[in-house]
């Protein structure tokens, strides 16, 4: 692994390649970014660099050293995770007791916590003594999806590295090339996942997904299609699938974009659910374009309402009333 195998992010690579090259690496970073947006796959091949035995600004691949990253077995090497729910103080102090040592087989020792989000005030403060005066073998990287729940002054003393959604098109294009997706089948994953590639991978290798998404679409057409008793049937699939309400709610609003992209436009090519087009056409044959304007506002209600809490079931059977009826 190196950096051409990540997808995205090429400012953030070349300006730690930049830091490289110039011998300017910082002590300490935070990478800051949405979960699964690649964060952790970019600090372990950054870690991979600094300790290559050939040098240079990307890792060799073939030394001792970037053999037993791969391995997960190089001495110099840490990565660390939250001990359940967070990092706690002892888990920290003991990090210390590590960095306190001299490097065994590098000029470099890289530490990478993940989700330091989970950091305890305690551990915060204990950590804080480590980032005021690092060795100066000591290279730490810090992952988070925001600094908010960092202590200020932790955050100070980190060179923050800010992690953006990758464009739609670099991810359709990798899910074709490296995960034999269709091109249909990538430009609704690439969309759906929001730019956040570690989830498009994950979505685009899922059956269950696919299940899910075609399931949810054939209970939509069924309640646009439907008399009001086979609503409250429909809406025992939301029920079982609460946990996942957000990817039904979302997969919804894709699809009545669609709907709504069509009737002002008559254009397929430009539909994410391109695969269903005949189901596209049919069902913008019943529905007016403020019809279906009115049930893009009304997922949005329900999904603001199951969010602050309000009944579930009564949420979904009042959608679901209110798609039939607009």
């Amino acid at each position: 692994m190196d950096f051409n195998e990540i997808i995205g992010h090429e400012n953030i690579i070349e300006s730690l390649k930049n830091a490289i090259r110039n011998d300017s690496v910082s002590h300490s970073y935070l990478f800051e970014g949405p979960k699964s947006i690649g964060k952790e796959k970019l600090a372990k091949v950054f870690a991979k660099t600094l300790l290559c035995q050939r040098g240079g600004d990307n890792p060799c691949n073939t030394c001792p050293s970037c053999m037993k990253i791969e391995s997960g077995n190089h001495p110099d090497f840490y990565m660390e995770y939250p001990d359940k729910d967070s990092f706690k103080k002892e888990q920290i102090d003991e990090l210390q007791r590590t960095i306190r040592k001299l490097p065994l087989e590098s000029n470099r020792k890289v530490y990478i916590l993940d989700d330091v989000n989970k950091m305890t005030q305690q551990a915060q403060n204990s950590f804080l003594k480590t980032l005021e005066e690092p060795p100066a073998y000591v290279i730490i990287i810090l992952l988070a999806t925001n600094g908010y729940s960092l202590l200020p002054t932790i955050v100070s003393r980190c060179q923050i590295v800010k992690f953006t959604p990758i464009e739609r098109q670099k991810i359709e294009k990798a899910l074709i090339k490296n995960y034999n997706r269709s091109e249909d089948q990538a430009r609704f994953i690439a969309v759906f996942s929001n730019g956040i590639i570690g989830r498009a991978i994950e979505l685009s290798s899922s059956d269950e997904f696919k299940m899910l998404r075609d399931e949810t679409i054939e209970k939509i057409d069924i309640v646009i299609n439907g008399d009001k008793l086979k609503v409250f049937s429909v809406s025992d699939f939301f029920e079982h699938n609460k946990d996942i309400i957000d990817e039904i709610l979302d997969i919804i609003l894709l699809w009545s974009r669609d709907l709504l992209i069509y009737k002002e436009t008559g254009n397929v090519d430009i539909l994410i659910n391109k695969d269903k087009v005949d189901l596209i056409l049919n069902q913008c044959k019943k529905l007016s374009k403020p019809k279906i304007m009115d049930i893009l506002d009304v997922v949005r209600r329900t999904k603001e309402d199951i969010h602050s809490n309000v009944n579930f079931q009564l949420a979904i059977e009042v959608m679901l009333l209110n798609i039939q009826e607009v």
